[in-house]
């Protein structure tokens, strides 16, 4: 076989340029593009790893941000419930001061009231002793026939009362 033959003229010569496109190939992608797509990729990793360190360090510092606003947040809910609790205790004492004057006021009316209503009911049982003091008189005169003084009418009619 002629093919067979030959194949030992032509292997040395296929081995040469597999070898001569084999370093190329190497030399041309390993020593040129290989290095450079590997510094791009070191690049990158670098470029994420420092993206990632800003980011923890934004985040670090938006978290101790928010813990100091939380705390000025607290601090001032407490002054405000001092302020309210404070004012409330003005409003309670201004409002108990309002409540002792006029609770004043009213217990001098009635003071008032009281010792006119005594007068008054001291007037209205002298103007009743003496009206039943006059219709005694004549209810005795009328019945009786007898004639009684006045005086002793209203002593009648006063010793009545007491009993009633």
């Amino acid at each position: 076989m002629p093919q067979i033959a030959q194949l030992a003229e032509t292997y040395a010569s296929q081995i040469f340029w597999l070898l001569i496109f084999f370093g190329f190939t190497f030399f041309v992608i390993g020593r040129g593009m290989v290095p450079k797509v590997m510094d791009t990729v070191a690049l990158r990793d670098k470029q994420i790893a420092d993206d990632l360190a800003a980011a923890q360090a934004a985040q670090d510092g938006a978290e101790e941000q928010e813990e100091t606003w939380r705390q000025r947040e607290n601090e001032n809910r407490v002054s405000a419930q001092a302020l309210i609790s404070e004012a409330k205790a003005k409003g309670a004492a201004n409002s108990e001061k309002k409540i002792a004057a006029a609770q004043k006021r009213l217990d001098t009316k009635l003071a008032e009231a009281e010792v006119r209503i005594s007068d008054a009911h001291t007037s209205a049982m002298k103007e009743v002793e003496g009206v039943a003091a006059e219709a005694t008189q004549d209810i005795v005169q009328r019945l009786a026939g007898a004639k009684v003084t006045k005086a002793a009418a209203s002593k009648a009619v006063k010793e009545a009362l007491a009993h009633v």
